[in-house]
């Protein structure tokens, strides 16, 4: 995902460049940026020894741990007609901690279930102050409580492994980001009749839209158990969706589609402030060139229902501990 949404934003810029100069400028400042080295300090997860750089390249090709959060507004009408909540402001229903592995050709996905229970640690707040830890909270209310910064401090805990980097995908964009790309194909093994996505499919192959993909990311009432570990597996069949449809498209030979891509991927972006800008994001993807779809592995956290809450889950040991120490 990381390495396609990098690849399409270079096309971008050179098609963009020898176009007119502000294309870089536009789809650079559409780009926000979070301090999260300098809010978070020295108090966390010790960095990996880096590796060096190969000799006849200047790419780095150490070990990589980025957090890809998906964040979810719930607020006004057409996010609601979207499927959206009654809830207002956003929250982070997708989370994914994404370990590359030194050399970068090969990489681990981990999805967290947004509904898993953990300590939340005290983290600090743009305007001042800290927020007050917690135990047995939801994970996903590290960020409606924290933003970015907390939400990597609590993976951090979680994990303990420091996060080299954060990306933020917003939900609403990321609607914007399927339509720029003529839409993605997907293929269901079951029907899904969800009320409060507003989403049902047949079993089988369908052409989805924007509209049509941001509710089946939102889907977990009308498949399995109404779980969030369903919705999981939407999400992750969604990113592979678009990474074939990527991957497919000939967007180099189509300017204007490609500028349409690349302003919806970069206009729906947050990310540390050590990837908040195209040349930051296409060394990155450089790096991850030799990185194929086939040597991807994505997995879930393990984990069990919460012994006191029946709607919550919980760490299941000592497989989670395991995962994390074997990406450390």
């Amino acid at each position: 995902m990381l390495k396609a949404m990098g690849l399409t934003l270079a096309g971008a810029l050179v098609l963009g460049v020898a176009a007119a100069g502000w294309a870089y400028w536009q789809l650079n400042r559409n780009i926000t940026g979070v301090d999260i080295n300098d809010a978070l300090g020295d108090n966390r997860p010790p960095r990996p020894l880096a590796a060096p750089a190969a000799e006849t390249s200047a790419l780095p090709g150490g070990a990589l741990n980025i957090l890809v959060l998906g964040s979810d507004s719930r607020s006004g009408k057409e996010n609601k007609e979207l499927g959206g909540g009654d809830s207002e402001g956003a929250r982070s229903d997708t989370a994914m901690v994404v370990h590359i592995d030194e050399g970068r050709t090969s990489a681990t996905v981990v999805s967290i279930p947004r509904d898993t229970l953990v300590a939340r640690p005290s983290c600090p707040l743009p305007s001042g102050g800290s927020t007050a830890p917690a135990f047995s909270a939801m994970f996903n209310s590290a960020y409606a409580v924290g933003g970015p910064v907390c939400a990597v401090k609590t993976v951090e805990t979680l994990t303990g492994i420091r996060m080299d980097h954060y990306v933020e995908i917003d939900f609403s964009g990321f609607a914007n980001l399927v339509d720029a790309l003529g839409g993605v194909t997907v293929t269901t093994e079951q029907d899904i009749d969800d009320d409060k996505s507003h989403l049902r499919l047949e079993a089988g192959t369908h052409r989805l839209n924007g509209t049509q993909a941001l509710a089946l990311a939102r889907t977990r009432h009308g498949i399995g158990d109404g779980s969030d570990l369903g919705r999981i597996g939407l999400q992750q069949m969604l990113v592979k969706a678009m990474l074939q449809e990527v991957a497919s498209s000939d967007l180099l030979n189509d300017p204007a589609r490609l500028y349409r891509v690349a302003d919806a991927v970069t206009g729906s972006l947050t990310t540390d402030t050590g990837l908040d800008s195209l040349a930051e994001l296409m060394e990155l993807a450089q790096s991850l060139k030799n990185l194929t779809a086939e040597n991807v592995t994505t997995v879930t956290l393990p984990v069990v229902t919460a012994p006191y809450d029946p709607n919550r889950v919980v760490p299941q040991e000592p497989e989670a501990s395991g995962l994390w120490a074997s990406l450390r």
